[in-house]
């Protein structure tokens, strides 16, 4: 049966499973910070196929984050297509050289430096998101929230952050609950319509997911009201996980690992890497 879940918690037993939320979201900060400011691509390269094979780890399978990653895939190709659009001699500018592949009258000429620089923003979308999906589905949320209460955040920010994360799933149910009776009201929205009828009748399924998501945050509001949420400065979690030895070690080879990619980031003063570099 094909698995439907987005973006929630897939129980499994497995090394990176085994590792508390504030771990992981402690080495995800240092991955993403590293991502951000590097453009360096040996880099980029090496926290690619390590971002694979700690999914490879994990055992999640593919098509258990199959639809979100379709969704940045999309998002991916209309970000190169609009850099491109919009500043395409980019790259240019960045490398300091300029090497044409296609010459053309107008501002589109396309040059080795702008394809380099869009592959290396291919490169850091590929990176970010396995740690990003790991990080959300290999954590329980209540788990996921102690752990930010832990490195800092407020207790009633983080559990605001895992009410978010366990709603998905029901606002993803609600929402095919309402596809299918529609579908069976006669709306014809399966893929025997033209994709452009098929998004002009999906939009009105939207007011009732709007409704129905809005009374039951007003259901969870007054639970939580009523029971005294946020009244006291401190909470105890269940799902508090203690740190272990893997734990100490994963945060160790982490921080090892980012301090040296931040060194080979700006040691020569250039957080680029240019292979026009001296010619």
């Amino acid at each position: 049966m094909k698995n439907k879940r987005m973006l929630s918690y897939i129980e499994n037993e497995s090394p990176v499973h085994a590792l508390t939320g504030a771990t992981k979201l402690l080495i995800f900060l240092m991955w993403s910070i590293l991502v951000m400011v590097s453009f360096k691509t040996p880099i980029l390269i090496v926290l690619s196929f390590s971002g694979i094979v700690f999914f490879k780890v994990s055992k999640i399978r593919l098509i258990d984050v199959l639809s979100i990653i379709k969704m940045m895939i999309l998002f991916l190709a209309l970000n190169l297509a609009a850099i491109y659009l919009f500043a395409p001699e980019q790259g240019v500018m960045i490398y300091q050289s300029r090497h044409v592949i296609w010459e053309s009258n107008s501002r589109f000429t396309l040059t080795w430096e702008q394809l380099f620089y869009e592959f290396n923003i291919f490169l850091k979308y590929i990176t970010i998101i396995p740690p990003a999906l790991l990080l959300i589905v290999t954590t329980h949320p209540s788990e996921f929230a102690a752990s930010l209460n832990k490195i800092g955040v407020p207790y009633t920010v983080a559990y605001s952050v895992s009410l978010t994360l366990r709603y998905i799933p029901d606002v993803q149910r609600d929402f095919e609950a309402i596809y299918q009776t529609q579908q069976a009201r006669g709306l014809e929205l399966s893929k025997k319509a033209s994709w452009i009828n098929r998004l002009k009748r999906t939009v009105p399924l939207l007011l009732p997911l709007i409704f129905s998501s809005l009374v039951r945050i007003d259901v969870i509001s007054r639970a939580m009201e009523l029971r005294g949420f946020g009244k006291n400065k401190k909470r105890t979690w269940y799902s508090h996980k203690p740190f272990k030895k893997a734990d100490i070690v994963s945060l160790v080879i982490g921080i090892i690992f980012f301090t040296a990619g931040i060194i080979y980031t700006f040691y020569e003063g250039n957080r680029f890497f240019s292979p026009w570099a001296g010619k």
